[in-house]
């Protein structure tokens, strides 16, 4: 019997990522790795796996709430520069982290100018339907250390921070 994704399974999937547009945001031939059954990955994509076997192909859609979030306009942060660190070498698409009530929060830096910053606490993909086009390569059962730490240990295995 061949396996089946299913929570505690170790998935390896290559994927092809493109926005409502039909542009590719995003992709990988060489296998991503995760934990199935952790949010390891956004939950759309996540529960449209489930079931699948090795070798399968599908293509998903993931409505915004089900992958980055919908686009928030109270989360744009006009900041002067003078509160940034000062070493730090401006860039757009830079990530800061900040501690909010809520938790920590990752804002990225959406322009740069004269005497302040833009900072935009949603992600570049907030507010996108994500077209996912993706191929089951691997599937293996998750080790006992694995499952305690709730992500993939070893190659290929992502560590999010």
């Amino acid at each position: 019997m061949s396996k089946t994704i299913s929570k505690g399974m170790v998935v390896g999937f290559s994927y092809h990522l493109k926005n409502a547009q039909g542009e590719t945001l995003d992709q990988s031939d060489e296998p991503l790795l995760y934990l199935h059954g952790w949010q390891n990955i956004i939950p759309g994509l996540e529960k449209e796996l489930e079931g699948l076997v090795s070798g399968d192909s599908k293509n998903v859609t993931v409505p915004p709430e089900d992958g980055y979030g919908t686009y928030n306009e109270a989360l744009i942060f006009q900041v002067p520069k003078s509160e940034l660190p000062p070493e730090a070498e401006l860039e757009v698409g830079m990530e800061f982290q900040t501690d909010t009530p809520e938790g920590r929060m990752i804002l990225y830096l959406q322009e740069v100018r004269d005497a302040d910053v833009i900072l935009n606490g949603n992600h570049p993909l907030a507010g996108e339907t994500l077209h996912f086009d993706v191929t089951i390569k691997s599937i293996r059962e998750a080790t006992e250390e694995e499952k305690q730490h709730g992500h993939v240990h070893g190659p290929g295995g992502h560590h999010h921070h």
